[in-house]
């Protein structure tokens, strides 16, 4: 394998896991948010959501390894291992699932400070 598709595979293979860390992480912020469960997996859920607003914020809301997947020969949004019809509309998917779960998670721990 050629050095440029070797740095693409694994590009994409790192890129594919943080998609799958952070699809978990959303989930597991809005089942907090629904159920009131919580727990140390809640806190790192929190911390990799908030580092994942901070890059893509800091980026102009884009991932900042498409463009690297892209130098390295990606062909326009396939920098993962996930067919781009997927992954294409991931923000507007994403988004509003992490805005509801965030605020649950924020609205039970603010009813349970109340009490």
């Amino acid at each position: 394998m050629p050095r440029p598709a070797l740095a693409l595979a694994l590009i994409r293979g790192v890129h594919t896991a943080i998609y799958v860390v952070m699809a978990g992480s959303v989930f597991a912020i809005l089942y907090a948010g629904v159920t009131g469960a919580a727990g140390v997996w809640l806190w790192v859920a929190l911390a990799l959501m908030a580092v994942e607003i901070v890059v893509f914020a800091g980026c102009g809301m884009k991932c900042p390894l498409t463009a690297v997947a892209v130098k390295y020969g990606a062909a326009g949004e396939n920098d993962t291992f996930f067919p781009e019809r997927l992954t294409r509309h991931t923000l507007v998917f994403f988004a509003p699932l992490i805005v509801v779960g965030l605020a649950l998670v924020a609205a039970r721990w603010s009813a349970s400070l109340v009490v």
